[in-house]
């Protein structure tokens, strides 16, 4: 604390007195002290060799240490370790909210992301970065499996990635002593529950005739943009990024009951509401991008039970779904096309939705074949006008109700 902000503190009178412009501005004053104090400390903390960054129970053996997933981060002050346990995600870049801050002035805020899809698979997506995010030399455009030994690069900062798999021969699957880190990573991957979730998947239209047109430096630009935004959007209606693949995302809602109220839908709702969003923000990017047409999406929502479980650690949980519930929404969204539609909805999806609801969204009831089903699955479809119109007509009722 500044010696004028303990002076002030120690006479209250003198405090009042003050204007609220000047508490403000010594406010600021104490938040910039406060800001440089976290870098300093969060440099120190992260300034720790290799060798040193591990639990004491992993020091004792380098064989099983470089068994265990981790990212070599190379800087002037050396090189410096980054486990990939206890989390399914980790985002880079400049800003502090990143898992893994890197204080290159080459690297956008938000420059890219890490993404655990299983014991061994990571995937490098790359957020929209200014500078591009590279893989042995080669810039990437669409989410990239990694391989153990890949170098990556982030502005002028380079990375190792290391992942030795493990099989029955690997010093991991041969000691009997795992690290704590491993066991509670293993076990809270374990922790599944049943709940009633609902699934949205949302692909890019004519992604593959896009490549075809833009270089790979814009290209990864658009994409990696796309991708950050649609994050954003999803989480501020309440829900997560599950998956990202090639062109397309998947977000998952669980829902607070296991019956949703069909007369106070709110959740459902949340979903329509991210969608349009996603909707508009694609269908702006020409405007902000030399795109040789506007970018469209399609869009599959289905709602059922699924197993759902805590992929991360306790004080960064993250989730992911597993079930049928999950396939038929990557197939519902593929059923658009079929359709020439915009947005498919599993029964179960519509079901939830009052009576009132299903006669405002004017979506028509269809049939189709979804791939590895052995039945016809009904589905109700329609475009985004259906959908915006709907929106547009449901803020109305809650005006008119408030």
């Amino acid at each position: 604390m500044s010696t004028e902000l303990s002076l002030l503190m120690s006479d209250p009178e003198a405090l009042r007195k003050l204007s609220t412009d000047q508490l403000i501005t010594i406010i600021f004053q104490q938040q910039k002290i406060i800001d440089q104090l976290q870098r300093e400390a969060h440099l120190t903390s992260a300034a720790i060799p290799i060798e040193q960054s591990w639990p004491s129970s992993l020091q004792t053996s380098s064989s099983l240490l470089a068994a265990l997933p981790h990212l070599v981060i190379k800087t002037e002050a050396g090189s410096y370790h980054l486990p990939l346990v206890g989390n399914n995600c980790w985002t880079i870049g400049r800003s502090e909210d990143n898992a893994v801050v890197l204080t290159d002035r080459w690297l956008s805020r938000n420059h890219a992301m890490l993404q655990c899809m299983g014991v061994g698979e990571f995937y490098l997506i790359d957020l929209g970065s200014r500078n591009g995010t590279f893989v042995n030399g080669r810039r990437v455009s669409v989410p990239v499996a990694l391989e153990d030994g890949d170098r990556l690069t982030f502005g002028q900062t380079e990375v190792l990635f290391n992942c030795t798999p493990i099989t029955g021969g690997s010093p991991l699957a041969d000691s009997g002593n795992l690290s704590p880190v491993i066991e509670k990573a293993s076990t809270t991957a374990l922790l599944h529950l049943r709940r009633l979730i609902s699934v949205l998947v949302v692909d890019i239209r004519n992604f593959t005739v896009l490549t075809r047109q833009l270089d790979e430096r814009l290209l990864s630009e658009v994409i990696g943009t796309w991708f950050h935004l649609a994050g954003e959007i999803i989480r501020r209606y309440g829900s997560w990024v599950d998956k990202y693949i090639g062109d397309a995302v998947m977000a998952v809602w669980i829902h607070s009951t296991d019956e949703m109220n069909t007369q106070d839908n709110q959740e459902m709702r949340r979903i329509f509401d991210a969608l349009r969003a996603l909707h508009e923000m694609t269908s702006s990017l020409h405007l902000r991008y030399p795109l040789p047409f506007q970018l469209r999406i399609g869009a599959g929502i289905n709602t059922g039970y699924a197993m759902v479980g805590n992929a991360g650690s306790g004080d960064r949980p993250e989730y992911t779904a597993l079930g049928d519930t999950v396939n038929a929404a990557f197939r519902l969204e593929t059923s658009t096309k079929q359709l020439g539609l915009d947005i498919a909805l599993g029964m179960t999806t519509y079901q939830h939705l009052s009576p009132e609801e299903q006669k405002r969204l004017a979506f028509q009831r269809h049939v189709v074949n979804l791939k590895g089903y052995d039945l016809p699955v009904p589905t109700y479809a329609g475009s985004f006008t259906d959908l915006d119109t709907f929106l547009q007509i449901r803020a109305k009722v809650d005006d008119t109700l408030f």
